[in-house]
């Protein structure tokens, strides 16, 4: 469903160990706004809900919402670092059109809430 980079799932398991709760899911979703319709987010769930897809990738416990699981199918988390610093980039196969500063984008199936940027 989602692949992790060994580099993405280190840094994700070094942030889980900074929270000091390694029992964490990564959450990993999609909701409306952006300039392109849908942005993504990503964070840690202690509570997973009844109807959350809950699979393992790269050592990463991973919950996915039932509504975001068509639109990050295929989807690939990775973690880069430069002289700049370090972030994780994500890479949607599902994504047709994406905003200027890569922060939103949208799908052939769903377009999401395009704000004003």
């Amino acid at each position: 469903m989602i692949t992790i980079t060994e580099a993405a799932a280190s840094r994700i398991k070094s942030m889980k160990e900074e929270e000091g709760n390694p029992g964490l899911l990564l959450r990993v979703g999609v909701k409306g706004g952006g300039c392109s319709g849908l942005s993504y987010g990503l964070g840690f769930d202690a509570n997973p809900n009844d109807d959350d897809v809950h699979f393992q990738q790269s050592g990463i416990d991973v919950i996915v919402d039932e509504d975001s699981k068509p639109i990050v199918e295929g989807l690939l988390i990775d973690y880069k670092e430069n002289m700049m610093g370090g972030g994780f980039t994500i890479d949607n196969p599902n994504a047709i059109a994406n905003c200027g500063c890569g922060a939103s984008f949208r799908t052939a199936q769903n377009a999401g809430n395009p704000e004003n940027c």
